[in-house]
């Protein structure tokens, strides 16, 4: 019996995407932008095997995006990636982790803007040495055009030894 030939990219394929980056990182809003300069595209079929399926999605539509940002400093129990992703009215930044094998550990939107109508938010995440990330979200209605300190919160997450992403 003749073995079957798959195309299926491997693992190590999705991973080689995501260049590493040297810590202290910040993302902000057009971050993404130095990116898709610097990175090269992420193939379809890799869209189609690993993210599409992290996005819970089946297949790519005409307004979403995504971009190869970085691997986070290589980790002996687990691997961390983040990418961009682009949709209408709604941009993030998401951060992931997996076991050695390839196994879905923890994730998280740690960046972005979104637009639900009424409402801007706007998140930026600086990512520490010690793989802390702090997260700075602030809000504004764009009819008022006017930012208001109170609408913003701060939060921190720390990804443990384990891949786990937790808030402190």
């Amino acid at each position: 019996m003749a073995k079957e030939v798959t195309n299926k990219p491997s693992f190590e394929e999705f991973l080689n995407c995501f260049p590493p980056v040297e810590l202290p990182f910040t993302l902000g809003e057009d971050t993404h932008m130095l990116f898709s300069k610097e990175n090269d595209p992420i193939p379809g079929a890799i869209i189609a095997e690993y993210i599409l399926p992290l996005e819970g999605e089946e297949e790519t539509d005409e307004v979403t995006e995504y971009i190869a940002c970085f691997a986070l400093p290589a980790s002996k129990n687990y691997h961390a990636i983040v990418y961009w992703k682009a949709g209408l009215l709604n941009y993030e930044y998401k951060l992931f982790t997996f076991d050695t094998r390839g196994n879905l550990i923890a994730e998280k939107v740690i960046a972005g803007t979104t637009y639900d109508g009424m409402e801007l938010t706007q998140t930026m995440a600086a990512i520490q040495e010690d793989l802390l990330l702090y997260l700075v979200s602030g809000q504004s209605q764009l009819v008022k055009e006017e930012y208001t300190a109170a609408n913003s919160t701060a939060n921190r997450f720390q990804i443990t030894e384990e891949g786990k992403i937790v808030e402190l």
